[in-house]
This record gives C-alpha cells, structure tokens and sequence, in this order.
C-alpha cells in the first residue's frame, strides 16, 4: 500500500508539473505574435486557479458592454478580511494592465508573473506581499483588437485592441469624475477595500526614440505627500533602476519624452501631472504608484520581458522594504489626519504648478529624430540612425506657484447628489450639519466662467476666475459638511476647490448651480470653506 501510494504521488506530480509546464499565454504560445482575447484571460485565470490554493479571484465589476473585470488576489495565507489589514505585517501591491487596450504588454507579463509565482518559480514572495492583479482592465477594448490599431507600434503583429473603454472613454482620465464602472471598481474594490501600499499602472508609450525598453516614472502632482514623493525620486525609484539592469540585464530609464525631439539636449520631461491619470490619483491618496510604460518601438517579446522583470524587480523591492514603506505611509496619513490639530490651518492646497529639473540628471540612450516631409502635427516625426547618448535634466518635479490655505472643511449649500455620490465613491466621508447653523465662511464669487471649446471626454470643461470673499451664512441642517482632516482630505480638496484643475467643477458637476436662467452675472459656487474648527 505504501508503495502504491508513493507511486501514485509520483505519477500525479509529474503531472502536475505537465500541466504547470504547458500553461502559456497568447503571447507566448504564437511566439509573441499575438495577444490575449477576453476568453483567453479568463481561461488562464482558471487554469492559475488549479495551480495553486494561493489566488481567490473576485470579479469587481462588469464592463458597459457585459464583460467580467475579475481581480487576482495572491497570497500565502489568504487574509480573511481586507477591509482590515492594520496588523499585517505583509505589504499589499497592486498591478493593473490594459487600462488602454492597445497597450498589451502589461496584460501578457501580469499573467505569465502570476503563474510563475503560483507555481513556486519565487519562492518566499507570498510571506512578505499580498498581491492583486487586474490583467484585462480594459476588456470592451480589448475586444477590439485589430492590425489597424497602433500601427506605428512594434507587434504584436496579429493586432491590439482600441484605447479606450465600451463608453468611448479614456479610463486614464477618469480617477477624479468616475464615470466608467472599471475605474469605479478601482476605486471601490481596490484602493478602498484592499488600500495597497503601491500601485503599478502598464502602458506603451507614444513619442521619443531610444534605445531601453523599459521606461517607468511614479507619482508627481504637488498636492500629494511631498515625503512620498521624493521616496520615490530619491530612493525607491532608483534602486528599482539598478537593481533591473544588474539582476536581470534589462535596459531601463525613466520615462518622459524629449522637450524638443529636434533638439534633444534641451531635456526630458514627465509631463501629465494631473490627478485625472491614476498614478497621480493614488499619490493624493497618501499611496506610492508607478507608471509603466514600455517602449513602443521596441519588438513585443522585448517589452513583454521587460515589464514582466520591471514587474517583479518592483514586488521584490516592497518585500524587501516592507517595514519602511508602511512607516512612510503611515507618518503620511498622520499628518492627513492632524490638518487643524492646533486650531489653524497646517497644510496649504496648490492651485496652479510647473514642473522643474530633478536634483540628478537622466542619461539616455537616444536616437535623434528627423522630420517627414509633407507630414504636420504629432506623426511628423522618424527615428534617424544618429545614436547619441545624452545626459539632460529630468523634468519631473512639479512644485507649486500659486496655493491656498486649507480649510478646516466644505460645506455645501444644496444636495447635490451626484458630488456627493462621486466623493463617497472616492471613500470620501461627508458628515451632516446637526442644526440649522449660521457659519462664518468663505465664499468663492465668479468673476468668469468659460467652457472649453472642445470636448474633452464628453465634457466642455471648465475653467473659471473669482476670488474668495467672507460672509456669515446659514446653511440647513443635514447639509454636507466634509472634513479636511481625514486620510483623503487633500483629495477633496481637489474635488471640491473651485480653481482645481482637475476638481469636479472642472468636470461640470456643478453647472447648472453657476449661472441663472436669465440674465448675466453668476450664483456664488455652491460649496464654502469653513475656516474655524467647528467643534471648539
């Protein structure tokens, strides 16, 4: 009987590592010639399940056009409850691919990481991280897939999916208004269920020529944590930047695109800013992200391999580091929480920012462009065969140029049930005034009021001038009354500052309360500032 049972073991674990060795994904089973459908994404999730009793996997939401957006949760021991990870000592890390579908490398190296982890390749990872993969974010996109999509990229050759969603919206633009149910999810099922400590955004990039395939920058708008921040510039970033080149020989840099691609020793610039993108989104929530994008000239398999390795270099750093990120983030939401401890304002909202030189310089590999005749615009552009490798500022760090205290709290006049429904999406908590209250406040008067002439997915946005006056005012009780010091109260800020660049006025939310039905002139914006500690 023993022998029996010994031999029967053998026999099902060699099968079992039949059945490890023959899980490929798209990418890899046509020699990286095409890229993974819907269908095949949720076929490789099953058989990862088989795999291994370490990934539950959790469908977030449904797309517009009826498609599963299912999350990969691996870990070793699976946690029982993610809404309450206080006491973990292990540090949860967060990829997402294919939020623009034509952009896939992402998508094939998230699975292929996800197998090899699952199947013991990386031994130890799943006792120091917690790790969640959405690869197919993007899935009425993907659907799409066509050789005419993308057609300056480099392969897949069999096509790639459309960039934007089932409701013809960029999803990369909509961390702030959250419109779409798939960033909704995120926002939901991720960052308020699971809150990682890191957040890696994959994408394929549109610009510049160069020699490294993989290019990754982190989060940078100025109202973040400016702490996480320069982690990220001085420590983080750069170690991922040695450690990919020297542990598995992957030419790296981090991304932008030149200022003047004519004259390339002008500089290097990172460029969007802006918390509409998810990656500046997660810094205003006190959290550390990463953009990947890899390089859209280089051959699939190249950028797949490389995001894969950026991927994995990225995880080992946050095991490695786990005790000091959470540190970091912690003495982040502290200082969120204590805005108004003293009675005054500790923390400042910025308004309008540029971007500088980092404190290093960035050295890349470079091919310097020529121009196409007859051709205008973004595409006139090629890539020469004059290699020059350059070393110019970095611009990447946004600093501000114009702020505004923070005050204690808004109020808003009205109930307006889509703000208030967008900042409790956002994890937002509003609380109600308990009595009619006759508050001193700051109210913003209109001077002018423009929208834009384009639209700007599926919105004029707007873009407005005022200035801020005192008045005594009553407001209901049961009126919206949202602190700023909570671990989200500079996110919103964001939303609800009237000059924000990316706040929900920008977005349109509060139009039909700006101007009167007859007649010129504005209402004041409905949302005031309260600038004393209404509990003293």
């Amino acid at each position: 009987m023993t022998k029996f049972l010994f031999f029967f073991l053998m026999i099902f674990g060699w099968f079992q590592l039949q059945a490890q060795a023959q899980l490929l994904t798209v990418a890899e089973k046509s020699s990286f010639t095409s890229t993974s459908k819907y269908a095949d994404v949720m076929n490789f999730i099953e058989d990862l399940k088989k795999l291994s009793p370490n990934i539950k996997v959790e469908n977030i939401t449904t797309s517009t056009e009826g498609r599963e957006v299912p999350l990969l949760i691996l870990a070793d021991p699976m946690p029982a409850n993610p809404e309450n990870l206080a006491d973990e000592e292990r540090i949860v890390v967060y990829i997402q691919a294919n939020i623009h579908a034509g952009e896939v490398e992402g998508k094939e190296a998230v699975q292929m990481l996800a197998r090899d982890i699952l199947n013991g390749k990386y031994q130890g990872i799943l006792k120091d991280v917690i790790l969640l993969i959405v690869p197919n974010l993007n899935p009425d996109g993907n659907e799409k897939i066509s050789t005419e999509n993308r057609t300056n990229q480099n392969g897949p050759v069999n096509g790639v999916g459309l960039r934007y969603n089932g409701q013809m919206l960029d999803l990369n633009r909509d961390a702030m208004k959250l419109e779409t149910p798939e960033i909704q999810a995120v926002v939901s099922q991720v960052f308020n269920r699971w809150d990682p400590a890191i957040t890696v955004d994959c994408h394929t990039t549109n610009g510049s020529y160069h020699e490294e395939p993989v290019t990754y920058t982190w989060m940078m708008n100025p109202n973040g944590n400016r702490s996480l921040i320069n982690y990220m510039r001085d420590r983080m970033m750069p170690t991922v930047k040695t450690n990919l080149f020297a542990d598995y020989q992957v030419e790296n840099v981090f991304y932008g695109e030149f200022i003047d691609r004519l004259d390339i020793d002008k500089g290097w610039i990172s460029y969007a800013a802006e918390p509409r993108y998810l990656v500046n989104y997660v810094g205003l929530r006190n959290r550390l992200a990463i953009l990947n994008e890899n390089y859209v000239y280089a051959d699939f398999k190249t950028r797949v391999n490389g995001c894969y390795h950026l991927l994995l270099t990225i995880i080992n750093y946050a095991a490695g580091n786990k005790k000091e990120i959470k540190l970091l983030l912690a003495t982040a939401d502290e200082k969120a929480t204590s805005h108004f401890a003293k009675g005054i304002p500790l923390d400042s909202f910025t308004l309008e920012y540029e971007g500088r030189p980092t404190q290093q310089p960035i050295t890349i590999k470079a091919f310097e462009a020529d121009t196409i005749p007859g051709v205008k615009g973004y595409w006139r552009y090629k890539q020469s065969n004059r290699q020059r490798t350059v070393t110019v500022p970095y611009i990447a760090d946004y600093f501000s140029t114009k702020n505004i205290a923070l005050p204690y709290a808004y109020v808003i006049e009205y109930p307006i049930a889509e703000v208030e429904e967008n900042l409790l999406r956002h994890g937002i908590k509003i609380e109600r005034l308990k009595t009619t209250s006759n508050l001193k406040v700051q109210k913003f008067r209109i001077d002018e009021l423009k929208g834009d002439e384009r639209l700007n997915q599926g919105h004029y946005t707007n873009t407005i001038k005022g200035e801020y006056v005192i008045e005594k005012k009553e407001f209901p009780a049961g009126a919206a009354l949202i602190k700023i010091n909570q671990p989200l109260g500079k996110l919103a800020a964001y939303l609800l500052e009237p000059q924000s660049d990316d706040g929900l006025l920008k977005w349109n939310y509060f139009d039909r309360y700006l101007v009167p039905q007859w007649g010129g002139g504005y209402y004041s914006y409905p949302v005031y500032r309260v600038m004393e500690n209404l509990q003293r």
